[in-house]
């Protein structure tokens, strides 16, 4: 097996400060991969609404925009009042 040698040094300094060996490390990396694919495998498809679908709300890219700035701005402001309580 090759290893790059940067991610392979990253590995083994992980392993020192956690104080762990390189194999189990590796071994858990190992292991959260294929537990990952396993579940991305195992979820069923989801179908998204495509452009121009009838059942969700028509909006700009300008309405869209301006909903997400409306929302920045309510999270700020209840920032500064909790900030001023």
């Amino acid at each position: 097996m090759r290893i790059d040698e940067t991610l392979l040094n990253e590995a083994k300094a992980y392993a020192a400060r956690n104080g762990r060996s390189l194999n189990s490390v590796m071994e858990d990396a190992l292991r959260q991969l294929m537990n990952r694919s396993t579940e991305m495998a195992e979820r069923p498809p989801i179908d998204l609404p495509l452009s121009g679908d009838a059942t969700g709300p028509k909006l700009t890219w300008a309405e869209i925009k301006e909903m997400m700035e409306l929302e920045d701005i309510e999270r700020v402001l209840g920032e500064v009042r909790h900030a001023d309580a």
